[in-house]
């Protein structure tokens, strides 16, 4: 079986524990129409990177058995549509209350977050501070890269963004982003290039005061 099958088979083991709920190496072998020695060894796999449990079930008869279930890592592999709801609520709120409360919202989390990071970065050398802003947005979905610059200033990439379609119907999102990044580093940040308004990634010049 090349890799290509191997990982179809466990894309498929995954849907079925999903779709099903736990289930025994000896179900999962006949509803594969595989051995389960095979099954075992796919579950070996997803099991290596964090995707499934086992937990030893005791039966009315019989030995103690093994059940599979996904953990919640699995479960961010399936698709989900959180945005949708969060534009539903967010418009809801404008057309009731008006523009002005869903940014004071943004306002709201940003000073949240702020409150959340200030510690871990205050205080640093300002190369320390990008670095560990670059940790947290990684933390966060960001996919994040920086560099320093011959001119003594820093450059760092954003390029995925876990908010994107609401950034793009509110830009008071992306205006929150890089408040908070001038905050909580203390010093001029630039944003150059933004996904929000059709670019590649969002990218940030952070100078030295």
């Amino acid at each position: 079986m090349n890799r290509q099958q191997d990982a179809s088979t466990r894309k498929i083991i995954l849907t079925m524990l999903k779709t099903q709920g736990p289930l025994t190496v000896g179900e999962m072998s006949r509803k594969l129409g595989i051995t389960e020695m095979a099954v075992r060894r796919h579950l070996n796999t997803l099991e290596r990177d964090g995707l499934i449990d086992s937990q030893l079930v005791r039966q009315a008869m019989g030995r103690p058995t093994h059940m599979y279930s996904l953990t919640d890592s699995a479960d961010e592999l399936f698709p989900k549509k959180y945005h949708h709801l969060t534009l539903d609520l967010l418009e809801e709120l404008a057309a009731v209350a008006g523009e002005d409360k869903v940014e004071m919202l943004f306002e709201r989390r940003k000073e949240r977050l702020i409150g959340r990071y200030e510690e871990r970065i205050a205080g640093k050398p300002l190369s320390e501070r990008v670095k560990e802003l670059a940790d947290i947005q990684n933390a966060n979905g960001y996919m994040v890269e920086w560099q320093a610059e011959e001119d003594g200033s820093y450059v760092l990439h954003e390029h995925n963004c876990p908010i994107s379609q609401v950034a793009s119907r509110y830009q008071h999102a992306c205006s929150c982003e890089l408040a908070m990044f001038r905050q909580l580093l203390g010093t001029e940040v630039e944003r150059t290039e933004c996904l929000a308004k059709g670019g590649n990634r969002c990218t940030y010049r952070i100078m030295e005061r």
